[in-house]
């Protein structure tokens, strides 16, 4: 899901680098109040946790690749700004270093994958789980925020691929940047999320989110961000 140099015009990519860093400067304001010195080696781990199964890209055929992204776990355990923080990290490491992702790209594979991606499996959990912290409930909330969170944030993607030959075409009307439209982007990146990597994504969330809430249920941020709001 990484998106490379060359697949995204100027008008795509400015704006989305643009996005990303106002709402990261906000996220760095946001962690320092929230997440409390205990827990930043738990968010360090987080990061690279995140590094590592992004770095397991599957081809697939159709000429794309997926991978889990870990911003669901992450977004649950610690919250979705310390998410964004996490995933960016990794995400722009990755870059520089690894060539994994454009350098053009930067912004807009952090927006899809460490903004939007973690905002979306946050609430998705809250809505399912009701703040229940019931076993059983919470696996399957964590099941449905990975999975759906990933999705749409595949289909997000895909989207930013697809407006490409729409926005930024040459006079003879031949696309400059990625050739494909939505009607082949949309299903190429998101029958793979829907019936793979989704899967895997949800799983991940379930089993670790699972663990803490065994071992360690106090530091579940999206129960004690429930907690707080009903205190006030």
């Amino acid at each position: 899901m990484h998106i490379p140099d060359g697949y995204l015009s100027p008008q795509t990519y400015v704006p989305l680098m643009g996005v990303f860093v106002l709402v990261a400067a906000v996220a760095v304001k946001k962690v320092k109040k929230d997440v409390s010195a205990r827990n930043i080696p738990y968010l360090g781990m987080a990061a690279a946790f995140s590094f590592i199964i992004m770095m397991f890209n599957l081809p697939i055929p159709g000429g794309t690749t997926g991978h889990a992204v870990g911003s669901a776990v992450i977004a649950i355990l610690f919250g979705p700004w310390a998410a964004m923080i996490a995933v960016s990290v990794a995400l722009i490491i990755q870059a520089l270093i690894f060539g994994d992702g454009g350098i053009t790209a930067i912004g807009a594979n952090c927006f899809n994958m460490a903004v939007f991606m973690p905002f979306a499996a946050y609430y998705i959990f809250k809505l399912f789980s009701n703040s229940s912290s019931k076993k059983g409930r919470v696996s399957f909330s964590a099941f449905i925020s990975g999975y759906l969170s990933l999705v749409l944030a595949a289909i997000l993607t895909a989207t930013e691929f697809g407006i490409q030959p729409i926005i930024a075409s040459s006079a003879d009307g031949k696309a400059l940047y990625c050739p494909y439209d939505l009607s082949i982007a949309i299903p190429a990146m998101a029958i793979e999320h829907l019936l793979l990597f989704g899967i895997i994504e949800g799983f991940i969330t379930a089993l670790i989110v699972g663990y803490f809430l065994k071992n360690e249920p106090g530091l579940i941020y999206a129960f004690r961000k429930g907690r707080k709001d009903e205190d006030r």
